[in-house]
């Protein structure tokens, strides 16, 4: 096999790893994005149950003790 050939393959694996790694990029972007949303509305729902527990203000908006 010649060097060019070799060459050859060796661009074309690499080429579809770029390809591959970047469709699980892509994909993992989507997901993360989901994920962060989810955990927002979960953040937002407990702090409306903490306040309608009867707290003056959801606890993550309060000062800690120490200030």
């Amino acid at each position: 096999m010649s060097d060019q050939t070799h060459l050859e393959e060796k661009i074309a694996h690499l080429t579809r790893t770029v390809d591959e790694l970047s469709d699980i990029v892509a994909r993992q972007e989507g997901e993360i994005s989901r994920l962060t949303h989810r955990v927002a509305m979960l953040m937002e729902r407990e702090a409306s149950r903490e306040y309608d527990a009867g707290g003056s203000s959801p606890l993550a908006d309060q000062k800690p003790p120490h200030w």
